[in-house]
C-alpha cells in the first residue's frame, strides 16, 4: 500500500508514533447537525410556503409568471442549497482528512477541492485541551486542541473542521483514542521543551528540588 500525501510530508528523520482519521459517523452527524441547519429550514420553509401560496395565487392563466417567481425563489433560496452542498461534499472532506504524530510534531490534512497539509512541531504549543461534544459523547469520541502560545483558544472546537487549524488551535478532533493522544503530546510537548530549554548533555542526574531566593527585590533597596 502506498503512502498517503500527508505521510509523503513526514521528514525521512522522524518516526511516526499515531496516525488515524475522523469517526465517519460522528464527522457527518457534525456536519448535517451544524450551525446553518436552523437558519436552512426556516428559509426553506418560508420560501416553500411563498412559492405555493403564489402559484395557488396565480392559477393556470399566470403559469408563466409562476414559473417566473419559482425561478426567482430557486435562487432566493442559496443558503439553503449551500447548507446542502456542505452536508453532500462532507463525504469529500472526510475522505482528505487524516492525522499524523511524529516524534517532531503533528501533520493535519483536509479540504474537500482543495487540499490542506499543516504541521506544526511542538515547541509551539503551549498547552492542551480536550473537548467532548453532543455526538462526541453519545459516539465515544472526542477532540485534542493543540493552542500555541501566540493564539487564544475559545473552547469552541467547530469552529473549523475541515482539518486543518485556523486562530484558535490545531487540532485532531472526532478520534477514539482521543485520551491515549491527550497523554501522547503532553509527553512529547514536555520532554521536547524541556530538552530544548535544558539539553540531556548538560541535565544533571539529580534534581533537588527549588532551593533558590530571590534577591532580585534585595537588590533594588
Amino acid at each position: 500500500m502506498g503512502k498517503t500525501d500527508l505521510e509523503l510530508m513526514v521528514g525521512q528523520q522522524e518516526q511516526i508514533l499515531w496516525r488515524g482519521r475522523p469517526d465517519k459517523k460522528c464527522f457527518i452527524f457534525e456536519s448535517i447537525f451544524n450551525s446553518m441547519l436552523p437558519f436552512a429550514l426556516i428559509w426553506g420553509l418560508l420560501d416553500s410556503s411563498m412559492i405555493a401560496g403564489m402559484t395557488r395565487v396565480s392559477g393556470p392563466a399566470g403559469q408563466g409568471f409562476g414559473l417566473a417567481m419559482a425561478g426567482f425563489f430557486v435562487l432566493h433560496m442559496m443558503p439553503v442549497w449551500i447548507y446542502l452542498g456542505g452536508v453532500l461534499f462532507s463525504i469529500l472532506k472526510y475522505k482528505h482528512t487524516e492525522f499524523i504524530i511524529t516524534d517532531k510534531g503533528m501533520y493535519i490534512s483536509g479540504g474537500t477541492f482543495t487540499y490542506n497539509y499543516e504541521m506544526k512541531p511542538f515547541t509551539d504549543l503551549s498547552h492542551i485541551n480536550i473537548h467532548r461534544g453532543i455526538f462526541d459523547q453519545l459516539l465515544g469520541v472526542g477532540d485534542v486542541i493543540m493552542v500555541c502560545g501566540h493564539t487564544v483558544y475559545n473552547g469552541d472546537s467547530r469552529s473549523s473542521h475541515n482539518g486543518h487549524s485556523d486562530h484558535d488551535g490545531f487540532k485532531i478532533y472526532d478520534i477514539p483514542d482521543y485520551q491515549r493522544v491527550f497523554s501522547m503530546v503532553k509527553q512529547l510537548q514536555t520532554d521536547i521543551y524541556s530538552d530544548t530549554m535544558y539539553p540531556n548533555d548538560m541535565r544533571p542526574q539529580e534534581n533537588h528540588g527549588y532551593r533558590t531566593s530571590y534577591r532580585g527585590m534585595d537588590q533594588q533597596q
